[in-house]
Order: structure tokens, then sequence, then C-alpha cells
């Protein structure tokens, strides 16, 4: 990374809330998105989920985009004024000078569960179905930049549950080639039968409330989550601005060990983490919070709390998986805890790691358990995914005065 990279807007949509004021309410407040059973889907498991209620239609000019993952994008879109943040950055850059990078899991998928299931009724599809608007994994893509009259590149990361981490990545290297000015980097992804039944088959979800780096931790819940920022290089524009964050440093590792379980001793989280440190000019010691990426599997704590005790010894800063507010997001979960980061900087608030009452001492990790004020300069995020996609970030609250030159 050539350049720091300013966050100039951000817009959160999850089981938890509607906006960023929502959100930071719920964590300042320790209260949970997850709600026993869902009103979206008929499962035949009895759990907890991170379900958004009441999502808006679609305007008419993009119906052929309708699907349940499209319409949580654009709540995402029309929350926080960020559409018309992005079309403040149209009018100064051009349509063509902003990129468009974002992950999703399954896309809109569940529109495809669904024309099966009326195929299996009635014979043949229904009229109304249009697989490359919807579920094509690339139509959360084509729905924003119809949707923002984008006209710079624009791509999906599908990596699973580091999708919208990686797009990180992505938009420093556009920017840093002089590719674009600006670039809107998130992700969605929507509860569908698909996931919550075939994470099930694995053995990965737990039929409790979450519980991440708890002794009886069992598992995930599944959760969905449509989140945005608007990523630029600093400017004169972007130093002035009241919201000095930066993305600093990313790291991107693959553990080439298992298709869904992660590398028993960390060594690929571990390897992201280092390299995001080294690309933000950072020392484990800077960094003050640690948002996990804290599943609640009984593998995925084990094998990131060991890379987390080997990067930083006996001194790790205050950390938590925020996995108990909004449940396992999967393409999503980059980018929300990526604005969770955002959100503890502002407000000098580490996030509290809900539902553990027993320490694992396996873990070696004490994580917040309340929410707490904290003096934060520099925060991680951590996001892992099938396949040992890793990805680590890091945001800088910084100084003004020194923002703009190389990292």
């Amino acid at each position: 990374m050539r350049y720091p990279i300013q966050i100039s807007a951000s817009t959160l949509v999850s089981g938890m809330g509607v906006g960023l004021k929502a959100h930071r309410h719920a964590l300042e407040n320790e209260t949970t998105g997850l709600k026993l059973n869902t009103q979206t889907l008929e499962t035949k498991l009895a759990t907890y989920y991170g379900e958004v209620t009441d999502l808006p239609a679609l305007p008419p000019h993009l119906s052929d985009y309708d699907c349940r993952n499209n319409r949580l994008a654009w709540q995402a879109l029309i929350t926080d004024g960020f559409a018309e943040q992005v079309s403040e950055m149209v009018n100064r850059f051009g349509a063509h000078r902003i990129g468009l990078a974002l992950g999703t899991s399954t896309s809109g998928i569940l529109e495809t569960e669904q024309v099966l299931a009326y195929r299996e009724q009635n014979g043949q599809f229904s009229d109304d179905y249009h697989y490359e608007t919807t579920h094509r994994m690339n139509s959360l893509a084509d729905f924003c930049a119809d949707a923002l009259s984008l006209q710079g590149p624009r791509l999906i990361i599908s990596t699973a549950c580091s999708s919208s981490a990686k797009v990180f990545a992505t938009a420093s290297r556009w920017l840093d080639h002089d590719l674009v000015d600006a670039v809107l980097v998130g992700g969605v992804d929507t509860l569908c039968l698909t996931t919550i039944h075939g994470f099930n088959a694995l053995g990965l979800v737990s039929h409790d409330i979450v519980r991440p780096l708890d002794a009886r931790r069992d598992g995930i819940n599944i959760g969905e989550a449509g989140g945005f920022m608007l990523l630029e290089k600093t400017s004169e524009t972007a130093r002035l601005s009241e919201n000095p964050i930066q993305l600093t440093g990313f790291g991107e590792t693959s553990d080439a060990y298992h298709i869904s379980t992660p590398h028993p001793d960390g060594q690929g989280a571990h390897d992201a983490m280092a390299q995001a440190l080294n690309m933000a000019g950072l020392t484990p010691a800077d960094i003050d919070y640690l948002n996990l990426h804290g599943t609640g599997t009984p593998s995925n704590d084990l094998a990131e709390s060991k890379a987390v005790n080997t990067l930083f010894g006996d001194k790790t800063p205050l950390l938590s998986s925020t996995k108990g507010f909004t449940g396992h997001t999967l393409g999503a979960a980059g980018i929300t805890e990526a604005i969770f980061c955002q959100l503890a900087l502002e407000s000098q608030q580490a996030w509290a790691n809900l539902n553990c009452e027993q320490l694992d001492d396996a873990l070696s990790l004490t994580p917040v358990l309340k929410t707490q004020s904290a003096a934060l300069r520099h925060c991680m995020s951590n996001s892992f995914g099938f396949g040992g996609n890793n990805a680590c970030l890091i945001f800088s609250q910084t100084d003004n005065a020194k923002t703009g030159g190389p990292v």
C-alpha cells in the first residue's frame, strides 16, 4: 500500500438494526441481534439467527435484480446517507473513476431454491425468475453499479467468510495503480437453506446461542448483513474530514490445508496478521483492539487463539468476537466487523464478547466481557474462510497533521 486509504463513508444493516447509529447503540448496550428461529424461512433447524426483517422493495427500474440479497444491499445503500455520498463522489471524480469490489458467498441463491421448489410443484420454472440478475455471483456488483450509476471496474470476491475483508486489498491495489480515484467496498449475504443446512450437515451449527471463546462453545449461529464503505486516497478533503480513520494495513494468506477446517496451528492466520502489521509499519504492541474471527466453533477458536498467542505473546491487546451480536454473516462478516472497528475507533470503546461465561483454558485468551471505554488508535480485524482463505485488516485513527504520506 503506497498511501493510507481514507474511509469517506460507511453503512451497515444486520440483525442488530439499520444504520451505524443503531449498531453503535447495540454494541454499547450489549444488545444481541440474534433471535430464536426466523420469519423468512421455514427451516428444519430450531436455533438462533441474525435475521434482517422488513426489507424494502427495489425501485421499478431495478426490478430485474429483485431478490433477498439485492434487497438487503438496497437497504444498506439508502441508509446513513450512503448513496448521496457516493453521488457526491461521482460528481467529483466521474462515474468511470469509482470502482466496486464486493464480497458474497451465496449471492441470490435463495431465489433459485424457491424456483426449484416451484418447479417441483408445477413442472416448470416461474416466469419471473431471473438467474443472471439474482443468483449469478456477479449480480450484487451489477446491481450496485446500476443503482448508483457507477461505471468503473467491478468484481465479486467469493472466498466464503473472508470475502468482504479481501475486497479491501483489491481496492488498495486499484488505488495504488491509479485505476480509480475511489472504491466502494463491502459485502452482502442473506439467509438461505443452502447455508443453514449445509453448515448444519458439517456439524458447525449450534442449537443454542453462539458462545465464542467459551469452553462450552459448539458452533455458529448464521446471520445476514449488508455493509459498504467508500474508500479513497487520503486527500486534502479527507484530511479535513471529521472522521480521520484509515485502512493502514492488510494481510492475505491461504492455508492450503483443508477444504473447510483451518490449519490446526493457525499458521495462515498468524501470517496474515503479521503481513498486515508489516504493511502498516506497526508492531504487535501497537494494536489496541483485536476483533477476532471468533466463530464459536471448537476448531476455529482454538486455531485462532494459537495464532494470536504466537504473534502477541503475553501482551495480547483488548480482544473480542462480535459474532454474539450478529451471528456469523459469512460473506458479509469482513465488512461488518471492519465497520465495528470503525465504530470502536470513533467511540473509543472495545466491544463485549457476548455469551462467554466459562473461559476455555486451552485458548489462553481473556476476551473483553463487557463493552468498555479504551484508548484506541489501531484496531485489527480477522476474517477467515473455507479453504484456508485468511484476511486481516488494520484500521487506524490518525493525526490529521500526519496523514497523506507513504506507509
